[in-house]
């Protein structure tokens, strides 16, 4: 499994490559999920829940999400499928920055 801050700003894949936004990687790449959804990186805060196993977290975020849209999510499941987001990419052995 890639790094968290790789899976987070992850922008692609080339065969069993993750591509990473090596820009947004270090100016975001430390921040906590919450942190994250705080400055509008909703996906990349959903990620990071998963890839730490912070489920409850997820509510948070969610939460925040919902305050910032027209659209309410009701559920886990919707903010996930909403997001693009329903499982972490597996088979990744390297990772290129861009």
């Amino acid at each position: 499994m890639i790094s968290r801050e790789n899976v987070l700003f992850t922008i692609g894949f080339q065969g069993n490559a993750a591509i990473v936004d090596g820009e947004l990687k270090r100016k975001y790449g430390s921040l906590s999920a919450v942190q994250l959804a705080e400055k509008g990186f909703f996906k990349q805060a959903l990620i990071s829940c998963l890839y730490s196993g912070e489920e409850d977290e997820i509510l948070k975020i969610r939460e925040l999400y919902n305050k910032n849209t027209r659209k309410k999510i009701q559920s886990t499941e919707d903010f996930k499928k909403t997001l693009g987001v329903t499982k972490l990419p597996e088979g990744i052995v390297s990772v290129i920055i861009v």
